[in-house]
């Protein structure tokens, strides 16, 4: 079951490349089995679609699992600019409550 949706996720992605979409779709069915894959396609996201806020809950959760704090932090700090900037106040909430998980572990 988990393959055909990745093979339909991937098949999307090949389809619209464009959308920024489809590649936060595909990285976060592959954290559940490629976590190294998921994150190369958050920095993808980071990179080419800044604007797109959803990557960046994930993708800080998961560059902190990876014990990369410095790339941790800046992500949460510009998800967390940019949900201000877009007037999103779930997302900043959550990205706030995040970061603040994460800080809270660093001092541990």
């Amino acid at each position: 079951m988990s393959f055909n949706r990745l093979a339909l996720l991937k098949q999307f992605l090949e389809e619209e490349p464009e959308n920024p979409f489809n590649h936060y779709a595909l990285a976060t069915e592959l954290l559940k089995t490629d976590a190294e894959e998921a994150s190369k396609i958050y920095l993808y996201l980071l990179k080419n679609h800044a604007d797109y806020l959803p990557t960046y809950y994930h993708a800080g959760a998961l560059f902190s699992e990876f014990g990369e704090n410095e790339l941790a932090e800046k992500t949460y700090q510009d998800g967390i600019a940019l949900a201000q900037k877009v007037g999103n106040e779930k997302a900043l909430k959550e990205l706030k409550g995040a970061y603040q998980l994460f800080l809270d572990e660093l001092d541990m």
